[in-house]
């Protein structure tokens, strides 16, 4: 187990997230257009839902399988959003994820965030793929996976269930060879 620091980049700081983030997790998270998106973020989103996300990371953390950092602005200490690895140390490879509330939606904070939990994945955790995917009715995630250099590998059709739907999801990868893109991205 790696234990993750603060990692800096241009514009921002990620961190470790506590249960004192729980109010802003609740406020962001809680939009509909953030669950729309995401595959596991319920809505309405409730206090009590961001506690036990929160208090299950360290657990997680300790067993090696996840590691999610809290983005916030460099500036102020803001929290704006989340980014993660989901780990499979058998395989060396781990799946990344990400959330952005809406106030910061189109400022590239997402792609500078991503990037570098790119480079923490395969620097620091020594991983040798990356993968992500998103629903193919949200191209904003994938513009962010394109800019960190993730390169295109398929559609997945109906491939996840969210709420009362299937979504096709467009998968994405990076092998450790290939993080020179993550590393200019994240303007570390």
């Amino acid at each position: 187990m790696v234990e993750p620091a603060p990692i800096e980049t241009r514009r921002l700081v990620l961190r470790p997230l506590d249960m004192a983030d729980s109010g802003d997790v609740v406020r962001l998270a809680g939009e509909f257009a953030i669950a729309d998106m995401t595959l596991r973020i319920p809505h309405p989103y409730t206090l009590d839902d961001a506690r036990a996300w929160l208090g299950g990371l360290p657990e997680a953390q300790r067993a090696d399988t996840n590691v999610n950092m809290a983005i916030t602005l460099a500036t102020t200490g803001e929290l704006m959003g989340s980014v993660g690895l989901v780990i499979e140390r058998k395989h060396a490879r781990a799946e990344i994820g990400f959330w952005i509330g809406v106030p910061y939606w189109s400022k590239g904070y997402m792609t500078e965030a991503a990037a570098a939990m790119l480079v923490f994945g395969f620097e620091r955790l020594d991983l040798a793929r990356i993968s992500s995917y998103h629903f193919a009715r949200n191209p904003a995630s994938g513009r962010v996976l394109q800019k960190i250099g993730m390169r295109h590998e398929g559609v997945l059709r109906q491939h996840m269930r969210k709420w009362d739907h299937f979504e096709d999801c467009v998968m994405y990868g990076m092998l450790r060879g290939e993080a020179g893109a993550a590393r200019v991205a994240s303007g570390a």
